[in-house]
């Protein structure tokens, strides 16, 4: 069993490993800080994207490293967005999705998929099946990152579907341990949802 999920990192650089795991480590700290509405969630998940972005650039993986590189960005905005206090009273707290950020999701959404086609069609990217899937998932995760910088309750949906896409597809891609941290991402995922609901009532 385990050779059959880690023998393909055989010929791998052992750097490569450790920043792997390093960087799913930080990883799980982050959705565990997410879950908990802890400010937290920022720091770690800077260290965890900064470390993909590198990886994933190594990997020629380029729909991945940019929503890594896109997370990094969006971890600075949500550090900022969440720390905003107004009378001492935290000026945005965990809250539903509004008609206009429903739009405005929609539009993420859109360009951020025209967007990977464009950079995997220059690049000759469209090799794979996953390539396809990646694409989409790329897509999710933009709106997913952007609504949880805004602590909108609906990012745990998008960060469901898109680690439960994302499994097969690390798995596939030849990179067990990332697969295996999507699992536990949905995992916590699925609490985090159940717990932010709980505030919110």
């Amino acid at each position: 069993m385990l050779e059959f999920l880690f023998s393909k990192y055989s010929n791998y650089p052992t750097n490569e490993i450790v920043l792997e795991i390093t960087a799913i480590i930080f990883g799980l700290l982050s959705v565990w800080f997410a879950k908990k509405d802890n400010i937290w969630v920022f720091p770690t998940g800077i260290i965890n994207t900064a470390i993909y972005v590198y990886l994933l650039w190594k990997w020629t993986l380029l729909g991945d490293m940019m929503i890594n590189f896109y997370y990094v960005v969006m971890s600075i905005y949500g550090w900022y967005h969440w720390t905003r206090k107004k009378d001492n009273v935290v000026e945005y707290p965990i809250s539903r999705m509004t008609f206009l950020e429903k739009k405005w999701s929609f539009i993420i959404f859109l360009l951020t998929i025209l967007f990977v086609v464009m950079v995997y069609t220059f690049f000759d990217k469209f090799t794979h099946w996953t390539s396809y899937v990646d694409t989409g998932v790329t897509g999710i995760f933009f709106v997913g990152m952007w609504l949880m910088a805004r602590r909108k309750i609906e990012n745990w949906i998008l960060w469901i579907v898109g680690d439960i896409i994302s499994i097969p597809m690390y798995f596939f891609k030849g990179y067990s341990f990332t697969s295996i941290q999507y699992l536990i991402f949905t995992i916590i995922a699925i609490y985090g949802y159940l717990e932010w609901k709980k505030k919110l009532q």
